[in-house]
């Protein structure tokens, strides 16, 4: 019979119970699917699983490499069902959504198409390291169809950099590996002010000059 010891450094993580027990369960295949879940659904803090499953590898609960390498194929994994989404729904059904939103005019998409056709493959990069960005780049990935094949590398690089740095993070920290959290909060805070502030320029130009032909078919 195995005994537990009393002191579990997991549990005493902080970190949500069903991502402790995941992990404890399934060891780094656990810390994959909290990732894929993760992108999924983003309220799920990345930025506790990640720096978590290098602490579990620094007490000996799974291995370092493998940590990597299945955190990655979680983000991989949960990425590829939101550019699946995203091809679902398709350029036609998004502009009709769109012509119907307040504010919102065709125009607004189809510049949106034309920045995504020239940047698309460095948002999808780079968008993988922005807190909540991470998870929805895919979709107008999936929407435009950017080539699986360019998808999918472009995604797992930029996945691989982001989870190497937190998964090594809480490796090197140890037991101070909440630290971590502390600095990925404020990062957050300031994409999300800089989003609202955008969200609320694009609606104070759009209330100011409405302009005419608002809607086109």
């Amino acid at each position: 019979m195995i005994v537990r010891a009393a002191a579990d450094p997991m549990a005493d993580s902080g970190a949500p119970g069903w991502i402790n027990s995941l992990m404890d369960t399934l060891g780094a295949p656990g810390a994959g699917i909290a990732v894929a879940l993760e992108n999924l659904f983003p309220p799920i803090p990345s930025e506790v699983i990640l720096p978590l499953a290098g602490f579990a590898s620094a007490t000996g609960r799974m291995d370092l490499f493998a940590a990597l390498l299945w955190t990655t194929l979680g983000s991989v994994v949960g990425a590829l069902a939101l550019y699946g989404v995203g091809a679902m729904l398709g350029r036609d059904r998004t502009v009709a959504i769109a012509a119907r939103l307040p504010l919102v005019k065709v125009t607004d998409i189809e510049r949106t198409e034309a920045w995504f056709a020239r940047h698309g493959t460095k948002a999808v990069f780079f968008g993988r390291m922005i807190p909540v960005f991470r998870s929805l780049i895919s979709v107008p990935a999936g929407i435009e169809r950017m080539p699986l094949p360019v998808f999918l590398t472009l995604t797992t690089l930029g996945s691989a950099l982001w989870n190497t740095v937190f998964v090594l993070a809480g490796y090197v920290l140890g037991d101070n590996w909440t630290q971590v959290t502390g600095y990925v909060e404020a990062y957050s805070k300031v994409v999300l002010f800089a989003a609202l502030g955008a969200a609320v320029l694009f609606v104070a130009v759009r209330l100011l000059r409405p302009g005419k032909g608002a809607r086109r078919a």
